[in-house]
């Protein structure tokens, strides 16, 4: 018999939503509500729940609806921090990279292997001092307790070996690679959505849809985005978690926000590719374009750091400049550069950069990622800055400002030993049987994904030719992940929407989806 929507917990479903909304407006104060369900809020709520609090976290739109889906899917150790003097920054990537991979989710975060090949277009001393970099980052690995295991020493490839790895490169001058290892996610939006479920598992209500209209002391007035009703949430310490939008709930946050664009391509375009790559972007001794295989057919291509001014759109917009520059930047090691035609989809984020609020004409991939936690006149704390490996020090950050301003009585910080939903050991995980393809996505939950098959075994099928999702987990989705439509399911549970053929293909199977997973809808029960 599959799983119902009340199995567990950490369930997320539309059902879910109607009760706790309806208890929250208007209803007694909550301890901590967090604006944003981004990977940071989310990991404000479960921090804050975690301790003891009660826990009301709300978005606009979905779970992981603003950057926290649009990044490049890796969990990175700081490398490019030490190259710039941030130890600080680097040392607290390496470790929080360490956290993620070995003990809060090793199902969703797994060591990928990276070659910077060694062309005519990188000399012999920028190759040298790359490798004393990638040396400095193996130290950095190991001053963060992360082992060996976990994540393999950096060496030199031969030029053979460096063909293996990555068939599409140019052989001609060709003298070897650099391999090196870091962390690779599943998916970033996957991440953000085990945050928030294991923040639900333990209390906290986890609310999208909902608007924050405007937030106070110890007051948000927010309106159900479904229904355009409107209410008040009270609350002891508000978080404002909401990245490029902060300025949009709080004065005097002055950010600039850096978008960063890549490509989608179809995995048979870079010929068998096995690894990351790093290809170095030409005048430029410390920037790569990262080429990163997906796993499901798939390849992404990134990514640009251009400012963006004026109004913050909810969705920024991929501009052909950026296409034709990394387009460019990846032609110049392939064999054959690829065509524009390649592209089958695009997507970009904008990362949201703490400035001081003066120096506008910094470049934005020079200023540092470090986050700050700041707050207002009337009290509410905004977390800014920072990036998506660091996003559990971040939300602890705030969680820890909150409970010291707002005097709220809270046990110690437990995210850094805390496993997410479907977290377990390496050995635990590959003694699962079922496809290994679902453990990488659910770990423990992948029986119960798995499972929603046994008795239609129609959703065991992929929805789109050539792309591994299947319909079980578009119904899990609906059922267990808190998907309320179509964009949910296809943009963030399952991203299949990041190419616009393959989201055409499969509405109709998300739209059934959403009614088979529904209330009466047809699910399983």
């Amino acid at each position: 018999m599959s799983p119902t929507p009340d199995t567990f917990p950490s369930s997320l479903n539309a059902a879910r939503r109607s009760r706790e909304l309806a208890e929250l407006t208007d209803g007694p104060s909550v301890d901590v509500l967090v604006v944003g369900l981004g990977a940071t809020g989310a990991g404000a709520a479960l921090d804050a729940a975690a301790r003891g609090l009660s826990v009301a976290a709300i978005d606009a739109h979905d779970l992981a609806f603003g950057t926290s889906r649009w990044s490049s899917k890796l969990i990175h150790g700081g490398l490019r921090y030490l190259a710039t003097g941030q130890l600080d920054v680097a040392h607290e990537s390496a470790v929080e990279r360490g956290i993620l991979m070995e003990r809060t989710a090793p199902h969703l975060v797994r060591p990928l292997p990276f070659v910077l090949p060694l062309t005519p277009l990188v000399g012999r001393t920028q190759a040298a001092i790359t490798r004393v970099g990638l040396r400095a980052g193996d130290v950095l690995r190991a001053s963060a307790r992360t082992s060996r295991a976990t994540l393999p020493a950096p060496r030199s490839l031969s030029a053979r070996e460096t063909r293996h790895l990555a068939p599409g490169l140019r052989s001609t001058g060709l003298r070897g690679g650099l391999l090196s290892w870091d962390g690779q996610l599943s998916d970033d939006a996957r991440l953000v959505t085990a945050i928030a479920r294991t923040a639900a598992a333990h209390g906290a209500r986890i609310l999208t849809r909902v608007r924050a209209l405007e937030v106070g002391d110890s007051v948000a007035r927010i309106r159900d985005e479904l229904t355009g009703e409107e209410g008040f949430v009270r609350a002891r310490a508000v978080i404002n978690a909401t990245g490029v939008w902060a300025g949009g709930l709080v004065e005097d946050i002055h950010l600039r926000p850096s978008r960063g664009t890549h490509l989608v391509l179809r995995a048979e375009a870079l010929g068998g590719l096995s690894s990351g790559l790093h290809i170095p972007v030409p005048g430029e001794s410390n920037r790569f374009v990262l080429v990163l295989p997906q796993g499901d057919g798939r390849v992404y291509v990134g990514l640009t750091d251009e400012p963006v001014d004026g109004d913050i759109p909810d969705v920024p917009d991929v501009p052909e400049s950026d296409i034709g520059f990394l387009l460019d930047v990846l032609g110049s090691a392939l064999s054959a550069p690829l065509p524009r035609s390649a592209v089958v989809g695009a997507f970009a984020g904008l990362r949201p950069l703490l400035t001081a609020g003066s120096g506008t004409q910094e470049r934005t991939s020079d200023i540092s990622r470090r986050h700050a936690v700041l707050s207002s006149r009337d009290g509410v704390v905004t977390v800014v800055g920072g990036k998506l490996t660091t996003y559990r020090r971040m939300a602890q950050d705030a969680v820890d400002h909150a409970v010291k301003t707002r005097g709220l009585v809270a046990g110690p910080c437990r995210t850094a030993t805390l496993p997410l939903v479907g977290a377990a050991a390496p050995d635990a995980l590959a003694a699962l049987d079922v496809p290994r393809r679902l453990v990488e996505r659910y770990g423990t939950e992948a029986p119960a994904v798995h499972a929603l098959g046994a008795e239609d075994p129609a959703l065991r099928e992929p929805v789109v030719a050539g792309h591994p999702v299947t319909g079980a987990e578009l119904v899990w989705a609906v059922q267990h992940e808190g998907a309320l439509d179509e964009s949910d399911v296809l943009d963030r549970r399952t991203r299949i929407g990041l190419v616009p053929q393959d989201r055409e293909t499969a509405m109709d199977a998300a739209r059934s989806a959403l009614f088979a997973g529904s209330p009466g809808g047809g699910g399983s029960d």
